[in-house]
């Protein structure tokens, strides 16, 4: 059975800035930004997360590239894509991740899609999936019982990131395409929990 996250108010705080290194117009959050045009920042150029763990977007609307943003200081876009397959340069909007529960994490990864074929259950970080032993370089579909997950596309947590939550619609992500607006691949090979 998928677990379900209650959403509270008062466990998030994001404060952005439209210059790199916290310099410039200054802007705090506690809950979604679906666009930061809308607040008078064509983008993101640095931010600090206070609380709570979020992810970040390339385009308005939570659409394009996914950042997965844990407390701590980012002073310039490197270093929330500074590992990602492309160069991305902007955050556009912004979301809690209310499912972030590090310590009680599972998640269930098949081979095919449609939670077929071969599957291995998860409740750690796995830095390489193939030095765990799964053989293949993608995944078809995954099953996330409990917490949140961030998913890359190369050993190590680097290259395109996917981020999968158990409140997304019972937790299943059927198809590559339920990834995310910008999931063109299935090649999956580290896998972690978020922060909180």
């Amino acid at each position: 059975m998928t677990h379900r996250c209650k959403k509270s108010s008062g466990l998030w705080k994001i404060v952005v800035w439209d210059e790199p290194f916290f310099q410039g117009k200054k802007h705090e959050f506690t809950t979604d930004c679906y666009s930061t045009p809308e607040h008078g920042f064509s983008t993101v150029r640095s931010c600090k997360i206070e609380s709570g763990a979020w992810a970040g977007f390339e385009h308005c609307g939570f659409q394009g590239q996914q950042f997965v943003l844990e407390r701590g200081e980012y002073p310039c876009w490197e270093a929330w894509s500074g590992s990602n397959a492309y160069h991305v340069e902007r955050m556009c909007s912004f979301r809690p991740i209310s499912c972030a529960d590090h310590g009680r994490s599972r998640l269930m990864l098949f081979e095919q899609e449609n939670f077929q074929g071969k599957r291995a259950e998860m409740s750690d970080d796995c830095p390489s999936l193939p030095a765990l032993g799964w053989g293949s370089s993608t995944v078809g579909s995954f099953l996330v019982r409990s917490g949140a997950w961030v998913c890359s596309q190369y050993p190590g947590f680097r290259g395109f990131q996917y981020l999968l939550e158990s409140d997304s619609p019972a937790g299943e992500y059927k198809h590559v395409r339920e990834w995310g607006s910008h999931a063109q691949t299935g090649q999956v090979q580290s896998i972690r929990r978020v922060q909180q």
